[in-house]
């Protein structure tokens, strides 16, 4: 698929050079500093060493004393606390932090998770029933329940208070629980919206600690859960979240909890240093998984594991249902393609909506990210449960899904998500409704160049820039992720040196030496994922473009460089 490539502005020459100077780096890298907001040598300072004690007060988020001193009265009066959170990773993430540091000091306390195909999504009158018949007095809520309005008032009517740790957009009405912690209300001050939902939760233990005579050290161990759900539920990298990640990671490598490094384990990723990509490609999956294909009451328990055997079972179990997830999904996607690929009216528009009553609920969303590999539109997935059509949604670069789908609202019976992933149900017979008002709202919406893939490209270097201190820099921009990505590199009029060959079991991907004129016997090595088309081009000696990110490959006990190639354009 033919891809834009976007230049980023390479900001101030004057900035650019200053920071260059004053840091004792190159200019492509002060821009790269530069593009990510960071101007002077004590904000690179702070960017490159990230501390701990830059976390902002928990009690800046509106409710946060209220929170704290209702969870103190629910362990002085020796109630049962059902801590509840959504099935996903950043929703059983949630719920095993909390549960774990309440559970430290407290016993009268059992967790919850609803199943994604009887409940759905969010707080369910199940989970509140659930709570009555165990005898719990109060819910405290993660990941979910910002529009829980009338969930909140049913428990309310049968005694059991709400606290509702969210990071979801609001409605127009905010629940009437003890506490609402969402830093998305508009009512709160709180300095940084961008946390996942296990980042409102980390928050919650840090303001109970704080109140509580509780050193703040004993919180470090449960940042291994934050970096996990920061990496997979796609929040922005910068701010607060970039400090919980980076502590989160070291956490994750140097001392994870039983049950993580159960799944460090599964995934082979023993022998190198876990990075975000990691958690995203290879952790998060396996949590996921277990949401669904059967309950993330799986994930829970194996996030919660404190015992070897245990976790080891619990492991097994995640890594088998992400195994059979990865069937389901790649077999789906195969019949969504064929659909589109059938008919040319589909082809024709703006959005993608499809729906199958028979395909797997739990892999729907990964089934909407796919098809935009291929036929890059927002799409919606939609499927039979329940007697109703669910479905998630998914966007592409620059265009606002919610809003699309907020448009359709009085055709939806619930829906909810973020500018880039929604999620939503509506009754069987208004589908063709939603398909026609869908498209109608994109199509006057959506920019042209919307519609066709980019790539970001940071800034232009030479080959010859990239050596070992380049990269020892590099690193330092880490943790990636959303506003700040690993940064995209172009080098123009490259040449592979006569060695690129196919790899892979079908020779799906193509391997590379590259060389520039100036310097034609410096080799650089590339990967180039799903480009073993290209090969041709490469082997007789072509020039290209390139754009790239910079990475370390191991291989055989040997580490090198290596360029991940993300696309290439021919003259």
């Amino acid at each position: 698929m033919e891809k834009n490539w976007i230049l980023k502005s390479q900001g101030d020459a004057a900035t650019v050079d200053r920071l260059s100077t004053e840091l004792g780096i190159t200019k492509p890298l002060a821009t790269l500093l530069f593009q990510r907001g960071v101007n002077t040598f004590d904000e690179a300072k702070s960017f490159f060493r990230p501390e701990i004690t830059d976390l902002h007060d928990p009690f800046l988020m509106k409710d946060m004393d209220k929170a704290v001193v209702r969870i103190k009265t629910a362990l002085e009066n020796k109630e049962t606390i059902l801590v509840y959170g959504d099935y996903d990773v950043d929703g059983t993430t949630s719920v095993a932090l909390v549960y774990t540091f309440l559970k430290s000091f407290y016993d009268s306390l059992d967790f919850y998770i609803p199943d994604r195909y009887h409940e759905g999504y969010g707080v369910s009158q199940e989970g509140i029933d659930y709570a009555r018949e165990t005898g719990a007095s109060l819910i405290i809520a993660l990941d979910c329940g910002i529009k829980a309005i009338e969930k909140v008032k049913y428990a309310k009517h049968h005694g059991i208070d709400f606290i509702i740790c969210d990071h979801h957009n609001p409605g127009s009405e905010i629940p009437p629980a003890v506490a609402v912690l969402d830093p998305k209300r508009i009512d709160c001050s709180y300095p940084d919206k961008d946390l996942s939902g296990c980042g409102v939760g980390f928050k919650l233990i840090q303001g109970f600690a704080a109140r509580n005579d509780i050193p703040f050290e004993e919180l470090v161990p449960y940042l291994d859960l934050v970096a996990v759900s920061i990496a997979s539920d796609i929040v922005s990298v910068t701010g607060e979240n970039r400090i919980l990640a980076h502590f989160g990671l070291k956490q994750l490598n140097r001392a994870p909890r039983i049950g993580l490094k159960a799944i460090i384990e599964l995934a082979g990723i023993v022998e190198k240093e876990i990075t975000i990509d990691d958690v995203v490609f290879k952790i998060g999956p396996r949590i996921n998984a277990a949401g669904r294909m059967e309950s993330g009451k799986s994930a829970v328990s194996l996030l919660i594991a404190q015992d070897k055997d245990r976790a080891k079972v619990m492991g097994d179990k995640v890594d088998n249902y992400n195994t059979d997830r990865r069937d389901i999904d790649t077999n789906i996607t195969q019949e969504a393609l064929d659909m589109i690929g059938r008919d040319t009216e589909l082809q024709k528009l703006k959005s993608t909506v499809l729906f199958n009553p028979n395909w797997h609920k739990g892999v729907i969303g990964i089934v909407a990210s796919r098809l935009i590999d291929t036929w890059y539109r927002p799409t919606v997935i939609l499927t039979e449960s329940n007697g109703l059509a669910t479905g998630s949604a998914r966007s592409v670069f620059g265009f606002d899904l919610y809003q699309a789908v907020e448009s359709c609202s009085d055709l939806l019976e619930n829906f909810g998500g973020h500018k880039y992933a929604a999620g939503l149900t509506m009754k069987l017979d208004n589908i063709p409704k939603f398909q026609k008002r869908f498209e109608e709202f994109v199509s006057n919406a959506i920019a042209p160049d919307q519609l066709i893939p980019i790539v970001e490209i940071d800034t232009e270097i030479p080959l010859s820039e990239i050596d070992q201190k380049f990269f020892r820099i590099l690193k330092q921009f880490e943790p990636f992720g959303p506003e700040n990505m690993a940064p995209i590199f172009l080098t123009e009029s490259v040449a592979d040196n006569g060695t690129g060959k196919v790899v892979g079991n079908t020779g799906d991907h193509l391997k590379m030496n590259l060389i520039q004129e100036e310097d034609p016997y410096k080799v650089y090595p590339a990967i180039a994922f799903q480009m073993g088309n290209l090969y041709k081009k490469i082997n007789n000696g072509q020039g290209f473009d390139v754009c790239y990110t910079v990475e370390q490959n191991s291989f055989m006990g040997r580490t090198n460089l290596q360029l991940n190639i993300k696309d290439m354009k021919f003259d």
